[in-house]
């Protein structure tokens, strides 16, 4: 005789099956795994619009890697976003290095300022972290040679002499005065445009110093306007080149010229600057290409200005390369483990957004390119 066996109820059989569905998902949630890159910058303080604006650029690039679905290692990748503020402050720099090496996130892009990336590279290289800044630029950064650290724009030699021969080739000036902030950014890039200024055949007439949480130049223009210059170079923030071209205007130094760096090249300085009739006299140099001529930069532009309306300053495309540079890394090692991916950022060739990205064994730009500004209507204007 042949027993039947009765069906469980059509109740239990679909417990069962959601039981198996789970047990399929958890085992596959389980097998993704989670890939931290790390962004460390200001995000408070008189600079906050820069550092945000790097952050952006890192935070689309995560978004941008978690679309391909990557496998690596054999296992799929989900990368998350770690975003720390460091104030613009060295020392809270250093603490934010500790903090990312001890949560052992897969690499830095980071960070913003000279005088928080020179600090904070020291803490890398003793975890063997690997970080990328899109935009720190005095040289002392990859002077110690540490494996660890890499530059993704031209350094102070290359912007501070290119404003120094354009002020002496195409403005032939004689006079300039100089003033820098005192940060390690801001003495790097002043010291590369006075030496080269020297070679040119031009006079420093003056050497003043503020700070880089200034607001009131008066007394140091004053003393600079006896000494009746051609031109002042700042090595500083535009939090400062702001109010120091609306006091020259007022001081009756409206048809001196203005040079500056990248740092204070941003599409914010006229506001910072009240539109002061002194912003037509600014240069200001930055590492690359203007947006426009880069390689992917208008149809990028396109996107980030979607995702971000309003918040686009310098970085966020480089800060957006590095990103992908760390991962490329990744990628062709086949590994997200620092250790093991570390040595392929040195051999990349990467097509990136802003240029095709490949390191000196110093961790410098094989090719930099550096743009010089004006200032136009109130908008910031490519030169070449």
């Amino acid at each position: 005789m042949t027993v039947i066996s009765p069906r469980p109820p059509l109740a239990l059989r679909l417990s069962f099956s959601a039981a198996l569905a789970l047990l399929g998902s958890a085992a596959l949630a389980q097998d993704v795994q989670v890939v931290k890159i790390a962004h460390a910058g200001p995000v408070s303080g008189g600079i906050a619009h820069i550092g945000k604006d790097t952050e952006n650029g890192v935070r689309m690039a995560v978004e941008d890697l978690n679309a391909e679905k990557l496998t690596i290692g054999g296992r799929a990748v989900r990368f998350e976003l770690v975003a720390e503020d460091d104030a613009g402050d060295p020392r809270q720099a250093t603490a934010v290095a500790q903090k990312l090496c001890d949560q052992q996130v897969a690499g830095v892009v980071g960070h913003l300022q000279s005088g928080t990336s020179i600090p904070a590279a020291s803490v890398y290289a003793k975890c063997g972290l690997p970080n990328i800044t899109a935009s720190a630029s005095n040289p002392d950064l990859t002077k110690p040679g540490y494996p660890t650290t890499f530059r993704l724009i031209a350094n102070d030699n290359a912007l501070g002499g290119a404003l120094a021969l354009f002020a002496a080739d195409f403005y032939k000036l004689k006079n300039v005065a100089v003033i820098d902030d005192r940060t390690a950014y801001g003495q790097g890039v002043a010291s590369v445009f006075k030496a080269t200024a020297k070679q040119k055949g031009m006079n420093v007439v003056a050497e003043e110093f503020t700070t880089d949480k200034a607001t009131d130049f008066m007394a140091i223009l004053t003393k600079i306007k006896s000494k009746k210059p051609d031109a002042i170079f700042y090595g500083g923030l535009d939090a400062q080149a702001g109010p120091m071209l609306r006091q020259m205007q007022q001081l009756g130094l409206a048809n001196v010229k203005y040079f500056g760096g990248d740092a204070l090249c941003t599409p914010k300085l006229p506001d910072l600057a009240a539109k002061a009739a002194t912003l037509r006299n600014v240069t200001c140099a930055t590492g690359g290409a203007s947006v426009d001529k880069m390689q992917g930069g208008a149809a990028w532009k396109k996107r980030y200005d979607a995702k971000f309306p309003g918040q686009f300053q310098i970085y966020s495309p480089y800060a957006y390369d590095a990103a992908m540079v760390l991962v490329d890394a990744m990628k062709r090692a086949n590994s997200v483990d620092p250790k093991v991916y570390l040595p392929f950022i040195g051999k990349a060739q990467y097509h990136g957004v802003t240029a095709n990205i490949a390191f000196t064994p110093k961790g410098e730009l094989v090719e930099p390119a550096v743009t010089l500004y004006t200032y136009q209507d109130g908008s910031r204007v490519a030169l070449n």
